[in-house]
């Protein structure tokens, strides 16, 4: 199914392949191959940008949890055995205070359609029936078009280095953010004397390494969105964090 003869979704795909191109034409001059790939992390840049009052509102919303924090932790003791006591009690608690337990949220909605947008820009070989040229960009002899699984798979895989560092990179990174949030949200850490601590501790820990995996999957274009929003994500919430404290 060609993506690009819908209604909504076709006028945003030609139009980021458009902008993609121009910006890619735009840099080629001083860039060269690597056109292509810096307008994706200048996109991603761009967008990330737009969203810093979003990233405000999360990281006030950080704030008012942290506040919040042995209050909830007080209601899961006291509701241990009866979840849904708990979850009214804590909504409760979040009316009262006038906090958004949501708040959090809003910066990765917001990135989900861009995201979808680069994934489908470069997964398709042509857009309202003309030629992808976007298709045949690389970065360090990889298509912006290609997965880790593709590379490996194909003549191509002496190349795979490339994207193996970029996952490296973004692992890096998702850790450091996941140990930020620890030091900043201390009580975030579960409680090993309310039932089910631990698998919710397992799944703090490991979660967010989800996003290496769907870089690894993705293609390089898509994996290049994530790691320099992530990165921006990182800097961002120290800068934020600090501000607002």
């Amino acid at each position: 199914m060609d993506l690009s003869t819908l209604p909504l979704v076709g006028p945003l795909l030609h139009g980021g392949a458009d902008l993609l191109a121009a910006t890619t034409a735009a840099l080629s001059p001083v860039a060269g191959g690597l056109a292509a790939a810096i307008a994706v992390v200048l996109l991603t840049v761009a967008v990330r940008a737009v969203l810093v009052p979003l990233a405000v509102l999360q990281v006030r919303a950080e704030r008012d949890r942290r506040r919040l924090a042995p209050q909830l932790a007080g209601l899961r003791k006291r509701y241990a055995k009866d979840r849904e006591q708990l979850q009214r009690a804590m909504q409760e608690l979040y009316t009262n205070e006038r906090v958004s337990p949501l708040a959090g949220c809003l910066p990765v909605l917001a990135q989900a359609p861009v995201l979808s947008l680069v994934y489908a820009l470069f997964t398709h070989a042509s857009i309202g029936g003309v030629t992808n040229t976007l298709l045949s960009a690389t970065l360090a002899g990889v298509p912006l078009g290609h997965s880790l699984v593709v590379v490996v798979s194909s003549p191509l895989w002496a190349h795979a280095w490339v994207i193996v560092l970029l996952l490296a990179v973004l692992a890096v990174v998702v850790e450091l953010t996941r140990r930020a949030n620890l030091r900043w949200n201390p009580a975030a850490v579960p409680d090993a004397a309310v039932p089910g601590a631990a698998a919710t501790a397992a799944i703090g820990r490991y979660a967010p390494f989800v996003t290496v995996v769907f870089a690894a999957i993705a293609p390089l274009a898509a994996a290049l969105y994530v790691v320099t929003s992530a990165a921006w994500t990182y800097g961002e919430r120290a800068v934020l964090r600090r501000v607002l404290a």
